[in-house]
């Protein structure tokens, strides 16, 4: 595992800032009861830390967002929205047309890393190994997308997160069904290259891939019940590679994480597969931070508390208006 000390590399994003800060959460999206779960988490560890914190659920019982934000009284925004209308640069060109600070990457990055399709298109034409894919419709042809990518291959909602709508399809009979599952989350849906290998997760913070987390979890593969309430799932931080494997997949990891653009803080998903290769999968450009989630847990590893966490992640967003 990788050693590092954050407490004191990020000394000077440990102050506490006499401002205050609304700790945006909820909204309308499919992710909207993790985006709460994440948000009373940070709201609490950003108190702790001593800062003048409130929680902001937006679109909490039919409440017109725009207003909300207009009638809330804050100085910085934390950005702990999940999904669409979050995640997606919707809620950080707002802010930026407010002229409010905000954590977290800017509307281009944003967007990009919402979209699977877009991440990957960006990643091919930089270089970054991500498995083959392909886009599907209703008039696809179920026998050519499968002689394509191959069986078994993972079918998944273009702009959702969490796992959500996400199926691991084992033959061609079930393919359309996987596709009807995904487009009741999303209008655009894809297949990917099913990768056969270990599943890891690299957190990125103000441009320090921290420790890479190895996921082992009984369930078909790391989804929503995996993510953020099963109690079972296994997180470890000793893994097979060599230091070298391990920092080879940090830097292709913080490569991938800045040509699209992201900043502060984020989330690489990873699969590598039996012969050493690794494969990215999306980027997470506004992680969890349930008590379950990775960005956290990768911290305390590396020496940094979720209090200070939250301190830094805070205060990155906070210098570029310095």
């Amino acid at each position: 595992m990788t050693k590092l000390n954050l407490s004191k590399s990020f000394d000077h994003l440990l102050t506490v800032p006499d401002i205050r800060v609304a700790v945006i959460y909820g909204g309308t999206s499919a992710e909207r009861e993790i985006s709460l779960m994440s948000g009373k988490q940070v709201l609490a560890h950003l108190k702790t830390a001593g800062v003048d914190a409130f929680g902001l659920d937006l679109g909490a019982e039919g409440q017109d967002q725009v207003t909300q934000l207009q009638e809330a009284v804050m100085d910085a925004a934390f950005i702990i929205l999940h999904g669409r209308g979050g995640e997606d640069g919707t809620l950080q060109g707002v802010l930026d047309f407010m002229s409010i600070p905000y954590t977290g990457c800017d509307v281009l990055a944003s967007s990009l890393g919402m979209n699977k399709l877009m991440t990957k298109l960006v990643w091919l034409a930089q270089g970054v190994r991500t498995p083959a894919y392909e886009v599907l419709n209703d008039n696809s042809d179920w026998t050519q997308v499968a002689q394509r990518l191959g069986l078994p291959l993972v079918v998944k909602p273009v702009h959702e997160g969490s796992s959500l709508g996400i199926n691991i399809v084992d033959s061609i009979e079930n393919l359309e069904q996987a596709y009807r599952d995904a487009a009741e989350y999303d209008r655009e849906v894809m297949a990917e290259q099913f990768i056969d290998g270990d599943e890891y997760t690299v957190p990125i913070l103000n441009g320090i891939p921290l420790p890479a987390i190895r996921l082992e979890t009984d369930n078909v593969f790391y989804d929503l019940q995996a993510k953020y309430y099963s109690e079972k799932t296994r997180y470890l931080f000793d893994n097979p590679m060599t230091q070298d494997g391990q920092k080879k997949m940090e830097d292709e990891c913080n490569y991938a994480f800045k040509v699209l653009g992201c900043r502060d803080w984020g989330r690489i998903d990873v699969m590598r597969d039996k012969q050493g290769c690794n494969w990215l999968l999306e980027v997470n450009t506004t992680p969890g931070m349930t008590s379950h989630s990775l960005v956290p847990m990768a911290a305390k590893a590396a020496g940094l508390s979720f209090p200070q966490l939250s301190l830094v992640i805070l205060n990155l967003a906070l210098a570029r208006t310095a």
